[in-house]
């Protein structure tokens, strides 16, 4: 969940210093990710295991997966199932399910469906993860925003209502989130293991309230709380050793022309679930995989 926009007159100066700092860490690690070594040369893989929450499961994207739990609502057009098939990998089981909390990695999201690590094996050798942004509780955020922007919709209400309580969030997600990358590594010693970061929901600023009813003062604010999330995520992956794939591209947020949005608003206009990734989105989020892992683009 990026942030180079200036935030409304009134935002507290602590939080104008927390998001330049977000910014220059991201700008660090893009340079340090980008020299990891590709695996190129390691492909085919033979066991590609996907793991993640809505944001990789894809809900809402024709077609469902074959034989997958309805309750996950995972589409066979996500990025994992995209990349699988570019890949050529040998076997490939995608576990990612809607709504998924880094919990659900180690325990049962539903009665009858497996905790999402135990499709982890030693013989895995690639491995994606996205996971975070509901333990975060970005929906939650978007919907209290939402109804306050209904009484300023040129202000700054979301911002003033929560301070720097999210940039907390996110600093305490950190022990959690290095816990993942920990597990993945002890059960698939040999995987490649690539975090992908989340794409992009809001613009820099000013948005496109009442259509997606974000007060124009907390459009830049939400921005940087979101890519402070994904610098946070890519930080903790890089320390166990994982590559993370920034999927960050301006221009195709909630507020973009339906034909260029790759995440989709409150009532979308192309199949997926609201504020969620669509059939484009997953293509691009594909691509970047695909290169960070040295294989062809579709």
């Amino acid at each position: 969940m990026s942030p180079e926009a200036p935030f409304a007159p009134d935002a507290p100066a602590k939080t104008r210093r927390s998001r330049n700092a977000a910014l220059v860490a991201a700008a660090a690690l893009g340079l340090s990710l980008a020299a990891a070594p590709a695996a190129a040369e390691e492909a085919p893989f033979q066991h590609y295991v996907a793991l993640g929450d809505s944001f990789t499961a894809g809900p809402l994207i024709p077609p469902y997966a074959p034989g997958s739990d309805p309750r996950c609502l995972r589409s066979s057009a996500n990025y994992a199932q995209l990349t699988a098939d570019r890949l050529g990998a040998a076997a490939f089981t995608d576990v990612s399910c809607s709504g998924a909390v880094i919990a659900d990695l180690s325990e049962p999201r539903f009665s009858g469906v497996a905790p999402q690590y135990d499709a982890l094996t030693p013989d895995t050798d690639l491995v994606t993860v996205g996971i975070g942004g509901n333990d975060f509780g970005f929906v939650d955020v978007l919907t209290t925003c939402a109804k306050r922007s209904l009484g300023n919709p040129l202000g700054n209400p979301c911002e003033r209502y929560y301070g720097d309580e999210l940039d907390e969030r996110v600093e305490g997600l950190r022990d959690e989130v290095s816990g993942v990358y920990g597990e993945i590594a002890a059960r698939s010693p040999d995987a490649t293991v690539l975090a992908v970061g989340y794409l992009q929901i809001l613009p820099e600023r000013n948005g496109c309230w009442p259509r997606e009813p974000i007060a124009r003062g907390d459009v830049a604010y939400l921005d940087g709380v979101q890519t402070a999330l994904n610098t946070m995520i890519a930080e903790e992956a890089a320390a166990h050793g994982a590559v993370f794939v920034d999927v960050l591209e301006r221009g195709h947020d909630i507020c973009a022309p339906g034909s260029e949005r790759w995440v989709e608003g409150i009532v979308p206009e192309n199949s997926a679930a609201p504020v969620h990734p669509n059939a484009a989105g997953m293509a691009a989020v594909a691509d970047r995989v695909s290169d960070a892992l040295g294989a062809p683009a579709a």
